[in-house]
C-alpha cells in the first residue's frame, strides 16, 4: 500500500476522484483574512504548499502576491495550471516534494499558506516541517495555516491539538495568533484553527 510519503499516493486519490480535501473554492478562513481591516499583510512572495487544484494560490495572487503553488500530485498541478490560465490568474504551480523546497527557494518567500499540508504528511516528518517553512522564508517572514484539529486517531487527515501546534513552531516562530476558525466549510466545523506566526 502507497504511503503518504509518496507523491503516488496523492496522484491516484486525484485520478480516483477521491480527493474529499478539495472544496472546490479557496478556503473560507483565507478568504476572510484577506478581506479583514484588522490584519494588514503587505503584498509580497507566497509559497502554498499542497496546493492541489490551487484555489489558495490563486485567491493571493487575486489580491496582488506573486503566488506559486507547490503539490506532489503531477495531476494536481496540471488542473491548477488549468484553472489559472482559464481564470487569467497569474499564479504559478510546480509539481515538488516540499521537503526539498529549500534547495530551490532558500529564504525566498514572505509568507507561507498551510491550508490541508500539515494534516497530510506523516506526524513524524512535523518537525521537518516546520524546518522547512523556516527555511524557505525571509526573515520576518510568517506562516499563515488553517490546521485541522480534529481527534480522530489515523489519518490522512491527521488532527492535532492546539498545545501540539505550539509546541511544534515556538521555538522557531512567534506565535502571533492562533484562533477557532468561524466559517469552516460544514464538514469542518469546529476543526480548525487558524495560525499566524512569524519567524523569530
Amino acid at each position: 500500500m502507497l504511503s503518504v510519503a509518496n507523491s503516488e499516493y496523492w496522484e491516484q486519490r486525484y485520478q480516483e476522484g477521491t480527493a474529499r480535501w478539495d472544496l472546490g473554492k479557496a478556503s473560507p478562513p483565507l478568504v476572510s483574512l484577506l478581506n479583514s481591516s484588522d490584519v494588514t499583510l503587505k503584498t509580497g512572495r507566497v509559497a502554498v504548499l499542497g496546493c492541489g487544484r490551487g484555489y489558495d494560490a490563486m485567491l493571493f495572487s487575486d489580491y496582488g502576491f506573486n503566488a506559486i503553488g507547490f503539490d506532489f500530485a503531477p495531476l494536481a498541478i496540471a488542473e491548477a495550471t488549468t484553472l489559472a490560465q482559464v481564470n487569467q490568474n497569474s499564479a504559478q504551480f510546480l509539481q515538488r516534494d516540499i521537503f526539498n523546497l529549500a534547495n530551490e527557494f532558500p529564504s525566498y518567500f514572505d509568507y507561507v499558506i498551510e491550508h490541508t499540508c500539515f494534516c497530510a504528511i506523516d506526524p513524524e516528518k512535523r518537525p521537518d516541517y516546520v524546518k522547512l517553512v523556516r527555511q524557505i522564508l525571509q526573515p520576518e517572514g510568517e506562516l499563515i495555516g488553517i490546521f485541522f484539529t480534529h481527534p480522530r486517531s489515523g489519518g490522512p487527515p491527521f488532527g492535532i491539538t492546539t498545545e501540539a501546534i505550539k509546541q511544534y513552531f515556538e521555538a522557531d516562530f512567534e506565535i502571533l495568533s492562533l484562533v477557532p476558525v468561524t466559517n469552516s466549510v460544514p464538514e469542518r466545523q469546529g476543526e480548525e484553527y487558524l495560525g499566524h506566526f512569524r519567524v523569530r
